[in-house]
């Protein structure tokens, strides 16, 4: 009979989130920590990012994707955290039984006392936005592009359409132009940019990439290899305006149309998820809905910034570590809602109302001119003005120990944006 694993904390996912949380849960007294990853090397998504841009809130400095992963890897490598690479999660049981695989070991079965899950998220596919046309080869998605380019030394194409124009996407334009490419345009449903403004400027503006709000692509053409694609404005319900379709040639279409937390094993552990953001239901210490079982980083929403990822992955840490060390009755947790212009806040449930913690949330709409507010009790206890606020902006406001107090108690916490023009 196979013996089981009975390591205090198990750390699913070996990127930034889960570097953070096993050694934020190391550095809070736990003793035995084992962080299970299913790749070949530890850091995630960052070794392919090779752009600078990382670290600024963490570290105090911009780095590369590398050396911000390198910093955390440096840390580890000092600790005795058990580090089990080319492992699988094949599935988690509401009661926290861990079942993985990998060649040497075969089937491992590891029951912790408690579980940060830190898989991070994985891009949208053509098919899951019914893009139609052919099926061609040089249909890419964009961060497997990056990894192509920065990773393998290998270029998917000459000449490239990009549909959506999220981070991944602008950092790419900028990539494949620096590597002799040319972009034809980038194409955006939306109205307004899908990345951070630094992004549009820097990857776009700086290389006379053209932008194209409002627009989608409507077919791909070519049979054995794309040829180009056909685009079109849209209306204000995102249909394509069939009089403004044109054909763009290309060899390549890189898609960079969002991206969904992973989250097959979560859902069969029993953890509640949240329908806007596809990820757990998180309170402030990032405990999920099965106590014992945590969550951090992007498999809980999709940060802007990987410093977010790796604040609320210590934070996970060190709630699985105090959760090891004395398992209490969890208090009535208070709801914490969206309000004006608020599409959803993470977490979205608070139980300390007397600890300090902070909101991470997004906006629904392009603002100028406002206020981010968060209200408990009907009171304003943080407010923060700003010169403008834009969806793929993610806004974080602090809580101190004592704003919330007893107000927190008397209702749900709302989290609103509010303008200041007279």
């Amino acid at each position: 009979m196979k013996k089981i694993r009975r390591p205090d904390i198990a750390v699913i996912g070996a990127g930034p989130a889960g570097l953070a949380a096993a050694l934020a849960a190391r550095e809070a007294g736990t003793r035995d920590v084992m962080l299970i990853e299913r790749d070949m090397e530890l850091g995630g998504i960052l070794p392919q990012c090779i752009h600078d841009g990382f670290g600024s809130i963490v570290f105090g400095e911009a780095l590369t994707g590398p050396q911000y992963a390198q910093r955390y890897i440096d840390k580890l490598s000092r600790t005795d955290i058990e580090v089990k690479l080319n492992t699988l999660v094949l599935e988690i049981s509401p009661k926290r039984r861990v079942t993985a695989v990998n060649a040497r070991e075969g089937i491992i079965d590891i029951q912790p006392k408690a579980i940060v899950l830190a898989m991070g998220c994985r891009e949208r596919t053509r098919h899951q936005i019914l893009l139609p046309g052919y099926r061609p080869a040089g249909v890419v998605n964009a961060g497997l592009a990056q990894r192509y380019i920065n990773i393998e030394g290998l270029m998917p194409g000459r000449k490239m359409v990009i549909l959506g124009s999220g981070d991944i996407g602008l950092i790419m334009a900028r990539r494949v132009t620096l590597e002799g490419a040319e972009v034809a345009g980038v194409f955006e449903l939306m109205d307004h940019p899908g990345g951070l403004t630094r992004n549009v400027v820097q990857c776009l503006n700086d290389f006379d990439i053209p932008l194209h709000l409002s627009h989608t692509v409507t077919f791909i053409h070519g049979k054995k290899r794309v040829e180009g694609v056909s685009v079109a404005e849209v209306d204000g319900e995102f249909k394509p305006k069939m009089d403004t379709e044109r054909f763009v040639g290309c060899d390549t279409l890189l898609l960079s149309v969002g991206l969904i937390p992973e989250n097959e094993i979560s859902k069969k552990a029993g953890v509640e998820l949240d329908p806007v953001t596809g990820g757990p239901v998180v309170d402030e210490r990032m405990g999920t809905s099965v106590p014992g079982i945590f969550s951090a980083g992007n498999v809980v929403n999709v940060f802007d910034l990987v410093d977010y990822v790796s604040r609320t992955a210590q934070d996970a840490g060190r709630g699985a570590a105090e959760h090891v060390r004395k398992p209490v009755r969890r208090k009535k947790p208070v709801r914490v809602l969206p309000g004006e212009n608020v599409k959803y806040v993470v977490p979205q449930l608070v139980r300390d109302t007397g600890g300090d913690m902070s909101l991470y949330f997004r906006v629904e709409r392009p603002q100028r001119s406002v206020a981010t507010q968060v209200l408990a009790g009907g009171e304003v206890i943080s407010r923060r003005k700003a010169k403008m606020v834009r969806p793929p902006e993610m806004i974080k406001a602090d809580i101190s120990p004592g704003d919330l107090g007893d107000r927190g108690k008397a209702g749900p916490i709302t989290v609103e944006v509010v303008s200041t023009e007279e």
